[in-house]
Order: C-alpha cells, then structure tokens, then sequence
C-alpha cells in the first residue's frame, strides 16, 4: 500500500511527499515451511539444473538447430553435439576444511590470498550421466565459477575430455515493459554499509543523510527535491559489534550493554527516517541475522521505535520489490565478494553483468557461499530481469546501464559502503538515472 502523504517543512509553506505504489516480490526469498531433515546440497544443483536445461533447451533451436543434444555419457569421439551440465571448476588453491586440521603439522603457514585463482585451474562439465574436462581456448576458466549451467557445442576429443568450440549462456531473462519517460520525478535512495558501532563510522555524516533525505536541510529548492523521495533502501551491514565480544563466552552485564548500543543507535536512525520515507532495510553479513543466504528479514523487535511505523520494511536478502512497476532486485554484496575470490573480471560491475547474464544471483552457493539447502527449487534463478538491479557494500559507487537481446534495460548499482565513503546513492523512477550523493566531507581545524 502507498504510504500516507508526509509534509516536508519548507520556508514557503508546506510540501507534500510524493507517493509511489509498492509491492513487495521477497516471498520466494522467505523460509517459511521448509525444515531442515538432513537433506543434501545436491538436490539445489539437481533443481537448478533442471530449471536451467530446460531454458537452454528452449534456446537451441535459434541456436544450433542442425545439432543434437546429448547427455555426458552419450559422447561419441569425434562427433559434433551440444551438452548442457553444470560447471565444475577445479582449483588448486581453493580453502579445504582439512586445512584447518592440518595447519598444526604444517612446517609452513598457511596465507589467505585474497583470490583463489590459479593458472593450473580448469573447467569440468557435470550432468546427472557424468562428468567431462573441458578443453578449448574459448571457455576461460578464469570468468567462470562453480555452480553455473550452460550449453555447449564441440566434440569429444581421443582424450576423453570435450573440446568446447562455442558456449550458449541463459542471457538476459524477459523484461516487463516501465512506464519511463513519463510523469513526475520520483527517487529512490540506496545506502548500505552504515556500520553502526565501527571506529569508521561517523554520526556527523550518518545525520547530514537523514536531515537532507527528509528535508531539513537546505534552501526550498533542495527540500523540494528531497520530498520527492519515495523509497530509501538499506542494503546491509548496518551494525557492527565491537570485536572480542562474540567470542562464545558468557557476556557481562557491561559487555551485554555493549552488545546492544549499536542496534539502539541503528534504530533511532532509523526512526527519523521512517517518519518521513517508506524504508527497506536488508540484512549483511554483520547484522544479527542468518549467515545463510537468502538471509532473513531483521526482527522487528530490535527496532522498537522505527517498527512503530507502517513505512518501515525488514526484508530478505536477496530483496526484490516494485515501485510504480519498475523491478528491483538487489543483494547486501555477498554473492559479488565471492565472485571476487573464485573469478576474474576488469571491476565489480562486470561480475555483478555476469550473474544477470548467467540468470543467477549467487552460482556459487552452496559450493563456497553459505545457503539454505532446498530440495525443490532454487531460489536464486532470475526468472524475470528487473530494470534496477543493486549490489550494496562494495569498495566504490559504480553504474552503468546494460541492454539484452530482446530491448532489455537494466540499471547496474554498486552502492559503496557508506561507513568508509560517506556516499548513498540516488535514482530517479522515471528515467532510471543514477548519481551519487556525497556525505563525506572532513571538516579541518
């Protein structure tokens, strides 16, 4: 439901918010039936499998039509065909959990690199018949991951192995038509990365954020653009405990008051914004939520004052939603991060194009990014491409607008956390434009 009309104090008199028609898409995000029965993790990669085959089968005939597709173990030495599997990707320098029992014994220590990739690396194709090493110099082991599904045309070598001679990817799913270009100027605000209770965290800045987003801040020009804000959405990482504390020890009473001030903190921020804009705000990795994807809304009762309000939203992460039909989907940075550990690419950007293209929000869940084991489905395939589609708590703000093959426009975020930078991002419903808006001015003696 759209928010009551809120006033935004101005010199002239009285300005009326704008308003904006929200529908929340998170259901497929929500664990709400499913129990935990000691399933495996290999009924997601056999659901995701059959979900992806059966799309990329779809595509073959625009494709390669004068080809036939096989399984594995269908092979034939020398004969042309098309295989489609999920991608395994062998990795020589890729964390074991027998590392940490083997530590101790090592005469070396063992070092954390901040990339896993090695040039020994290569890529294997699995379906429910086998599996097969990929050769070729067109499918580079360095842009893929474990965990994505994909076509490919080429033959089987004497080896034994498949050399691949072309690749077909999902692309960019169906995209429902915006109403851009037309009416008014709305906005959305996106901030992640508050961080709440940190050293780097500066109150000064956090509070130049609310009083400009709401209004108070500024000539009547300035308030007049801020009552155009419709939606602010908080993407993750907006506490963060002091370390030493979660230590699995018994807390103090002092140490407890500590552990509590950050989530107090958070919620009077979160108040003064909940009083003016219908708010979202997505768990982290530092939030006292589930480690797993898809993460689960924060609850309520940490935030007594701002949940009082019916513009406040605890929400899923992964977190998709609608505003006047324009399509968002976003997460709080980790299926980008770990990307960044098992792939190569020029910048952030382009691994979050990849997952849109590979139609998937996090291929490499469950293989090293923690997530729920669902049995029947998979919850993190793209079903329908949004047209903004934000990834929160990275290094820098970065944007750009990409196009698919059917007219397809999608707006790429990457919101910066907002801790370290003093940077939140704006976009404009009606035509889709980004800028960021700077908070993070030093004031010297």
């Amino acid at each position: 439901m759209a928010a009551e009309p809120m006033e935004v104090d101005s010199g002239n008199g009285v300005l009326f918010r704008k308003q904006s028609l929200y529908k929340s898409l998170d259901e497929s995000f929500e664990i709400q039936k499913e129990m935990y029965k000691g399933q495996q993790y290999s009924q997601i990669y056999f659901a995701r499998l059959h979900l992806m085959r059966t799309l990329l089968y779809s595509l073959l005939p625009t494709w390669k039509h004068h080809l036939p597709a096989c399984t594995v173990l269908g092979l034939e030495e020398g004969k042309e065909c098309i295989i489609v599997g999920t991608l395994y990707k062998d990795m020589k320098l890729k964390p074991s959990i027998l590392d940490e029992y083997s530590k101790e014994r090592s005469a070396t220590p063992l070092v954390k690199p901040h990339n896993f990739m090695h040039s020994d690396d290569f890529l294997v194709l699995e379906d429910e018949s086998g599996r097969v090493k990929l050769r070729g110099t067109l499918l580079v082991p360095s842009i893929y991951v474990t965990g994505i599904v994909v076509a490919l045309h080429g033959k089987e070598t004497g080896a034994g192995d498949f050399l691949v001679e072309d690749v077909l990817e999902a692309g960019l799913p169906h995209q429902i038509a915006p109403n851009l270009g037309s009416g008014d100027d709305k906005y959305v605000v996106f901030v992640s990365g508050l961080s709440v209770g940190s050293t780097i965290s500066n109150p000064l800045h956090s509070q130049l954020f609310v009083d400009h987003i709401t209004g108070h801040l500024g000539d009547d020009k300035e308030q007049g653009i801020a009552a155009k804000i419709v939606q602010v959405v908080i993407a993750g990482n907006s506490v963060e405990y002091p370390r030493g504390l979660l230590n699995g020890q018994n807390l103090g009473s002092k140490d407890q008051s500590r552990l509590v001030e950050p989530i107090k903190e958070l919620d009077i921020f979160l108040t003064q914004i909940a009083a003016s804009i219908p708010l979202d705000i997505m768990p982290g990795t530092t939030d006292p939520a589930n480690f797993s994807l898809p993460q689960q809304p924060l609850h309520r009762c940490l935030f007594p004052g701002s949940s009082a309000f019916n513009t406040f939203r605890s929400c899923t992460n992964p977190h998709s939603f609608e505003l006047d039909n324009v399509r968002f989907l976003g997460t709080s940075g980790q299926n980008i991060d770990d990307l960044e550990k098992y792939s190569d690419a020029k910048d952030r950007l382009e691994f979050v194009e990849r997952t849109l293209r590979w139609r998937h929000l996090a291929p490499t869940a469950p293989n090293t990014l923690g997530c729920y084991p669902f049995t029947d489905r998979d919850p993190f395939f793209i079903e329908t491409c949004p047209h903004v589609y934000f990834v929160g708590n990275q290094d820098k703000y970065q944007t750009s607008l990409i196009k698919g093959l059917e007219g397809q426009v999608v707006r790429l975020i990457c919101i910066p956390r907002f801790a370290e930078t003093g940077v939140a991002v704006v976009l404009n419903l009606r035509n889709l434009e980004c800028h960021a808006l700077s908070f993070g001015t030093q004031f010297g003696a």
